[in-house]
């Protein structure tokens, strides 16, 4: 059976820190034996949550746009990937709207009590959370890790570990740093192989 991970990039550079930091981490994932899809977050051409609550009827959103492939990407992951830099003290509005667009699993879950992901493969699936800020403040990662369990927690793949890095006002670079892109690498090999592990154990 084919292991899925799908990578989310949160930031609107590529090849920036945060895209160092989640190629470790994607490198490390298909080191150990799984397949990745990765979504360029701020590219889609998707736009932000209506709140018509049609998703409270109908199992899907009324808008046609990138979110529908996005949808099912997320529905057939075994474990995901976010890799975001800190935005005043949250996340880059498109990423924002990337989680909320995703009322459609929240209200499946909550509201309807049919969930997209069955109990079976909840169990399997984990998120890896990684996240880079400017500032060297205590609290500069709360926003963004509250929001990101929110989310885990909606589409059923459950927070299970993070890599947070701060000061970055201070680094600059990540390759000044080969430390956390190697530690990167190690929670992505470490998600992946978990995956194998219990997919090949079904």
């Amino acid at each position: 059976m084919t292991k899925k991970v799908l990578a989310l990039f949160g930031s609107n550079i590529l090849g920036g820190n945060t895209d160092k930091l989640l190629s470790a981490a994607v490198k490390g994932v298909e080191d150990a034996g799984c397949t990745v899809d990765r979504i360029n977050v701020a590219h889609l051409h998707a736009g932000p949550c209506n709140q018509t609550y049609s998703c409270m009827i109908e199992p899907t959103c009324a808008i046609e746009d990138d979110m529908q492939d996005a949808y099912r990407k997320i529905k057939q992951a075994d474990g995901i990937i976010i890799a975001t830099p800190v935005m005043t003290y949250g996340i880059p509005g498109a990423l924002k709207c990337f989680m909320d667009r995703c009322q459609p699993f929240y209200m499946a879950k909550y509201y309807r009590k049919q969930p997209f992901i069955t109990p079976e493969h909840a169990k399997i699936r984990r998120t890896l959370f990684l996240c880079i800020g400017g500032m060297n403040a205590p609290d500069v990662f709360t926003g963004p890790v509250l929001t990101t369990k929110a989310f885990c927690a909606i589409v059923d793949a459950k927070y299970a570990d993070e890599l947070l890095q701060n000061d970055m006002d201070t680094i600059i670079n990540l390759d000044n740093k080969p430390e956390v892109l190697a530690a990167a690498y190690e929670k992505g090999k470490a998600l992946g192989e978990r995956i194998v592990k219990m997919r090949d154990g079904e």
